[in-house]
């Protein structure tokens, strides 16, 4: 596959703030409205998830179950956009956006990073429909985005759909224990970060404690840019940076570097 666009400056400058720059016990819940205000405020850069409604929509959101961040009941993918605009969020009330929603939110004043999530189940092909939805909202979006997905036929799917968008892989150690719903095989594969080069990416974004790794070290070397997640403590941080170009962080206020700053 041809090499996807690179990865703007912008994303390896201010710390990304995961899932918007959250604290459920003020009143801010995790890819919120108020999350994504709070890091536009910071400075920082912005990580989101995407889901998809019953009605092909994509819907900003972590879980594929609504009772963690709701209290509700049942499945994100069993519901309308609709239907999930009118379910409150715990931490403050506020609906579920859209993504269109919360696009038109941050208007180009923070780089955002999407992370596709799995819809297959088991990192497997069934994926295409969140990756073309995802495309379609962000159409005539001005501001620094890109994508990226644990599962690499998501990653190629959003070549197809949004092949002007820079694009990379989601990825970790792949400890089956931390994996349950995964075959061991699925894991075994997917540790290696074979799908780089396929799927034309141009960044990953890693799990911050297995940057060790020497398939990172590889893909580094080749010209790749390393993010990593999740960092939480300045500790952690320092260490992640002797090898990530950028990191994503929660749980404390990561230093923003002057030269981000407008």
């Amino acid at each position: 596959m041809t090499q996807g666009p690179p990865l703007p400056p912008v994303f390896l400058r201010a710390p990304i703030a995961h899932r918007g720059l959250h604290d459920g016990e003020h009143g801010i819940p995790e890819n919120s409205r108020a999350a994504f205000r709070a890091a536009i405020a910071g400075g920082y850069g912005i990580e989101l998830d995407v889901q998809m409604s019953s009605d092909g929509k994509a819907i900003v959101f972590h879980d594929y179950g609504l009772s963690r961040l709701t209290g509700a009941d049942g499945m994100l993918r069993d519901k309308t956009a609709e239907d999930l605009s009118r379910i409150p969020l715990l931490a403050n009330g506020e609906g579920i956006p859209t993504l269109a929603e919360v696009l038109a939110l941050v208007a180009g004043r923070a780089p955002l990073l999407i992370e596709i999530k799995d819809q297959d189940g088991e990192m497997g092909p069934d994926t295409g429909q969140l990756e073309v939805s995802t495309a379609r909202d962000l159409q005539g979006y001005h501001g620094p985005v890109a994508l990226m997905s644990f599962n690499p036929h998501s990653v190629a799917a959003l070549a197809a759909a949004a092949p002007d968008i820079p694009r990379g892989l989601t990825t970790c150690a792949y400890d089956p224990a931390d994996w349950p719903e995964l075959p061991a095989a699925t894991c075994d594969e997917l540790r290696g970060i074979p799908d780089y080069d396929r799927t034309g990416s141009c960044f990953i974004s890693h799990q911050g404690n297995d940057l060790g790794n020497a398939r990172v070290a590889e893909l580094k070397s080749g010209g790749a840019a390393i993010l990593c997640w999740t960092i939480r403590s300045a500790a952690q941080e320092a260490e992640a940076r002797r090898v990530a170009d950028n990191v994503t962080f929660e749980g404390y206020a990561a230093e923003v570097p002057e030269d981000s700053l407008p």
